[in-house]
């Protein structure tokens, strides 16, 4: 495995990981207290933050991956296979329902990727 794919794909993970705990940070947070309480609640929230970081470590990883493959490829890839993770994360672990319609899509979004890619 080529360095590039080896970046891209810890690229991929650290940026879905980072959706996902975002999104599970900010389940934790209560809106109706007004924006400046809302961000104070969000700078105490531990996950919210691993989010963040997991958010600068894909930064890092996809610029080292632009380094090395075109962003013609590099760019679809990481943003549809983050897809991808984060679909099936959000429906095994977030009880969020996906429709045949949305699967379909994924299906083209896959296909559309290994034509990219090859």
């Amino acid at each position: 495995m080529s360095r590039g794919a080896l970046f891209l794909i810890v690229a991929v993970v650290c940026n879905a990981s980072a959706n996902i705990l975002i999104k599970v940070g900010s389940a934790r947070l209560n809106e109706e207290q007004g924006f400046w309480k809302l961000i104070a609640q969000a700078a105490l929230q531990p996950v919210l933050w691993a989010g963040v970081i997991l958010f600068g470590m894909a930064l890092g990883a996809y610029s080292l991956v632009l380094t090395r493959l075109n962003l013609s490829v590099a760019y679809p890839v990481m943003i549809s296979t983050g897809l991808i993770i984060v679909v099936i994360v959000s429906a095994l672990f977030l009880n969020e329902k996906i429709t045949l319609i949305q699967l379909a899509g994924f299906f083209c979004i896959l296909t559309g990727v290994w034509l990219v890619a090859k």
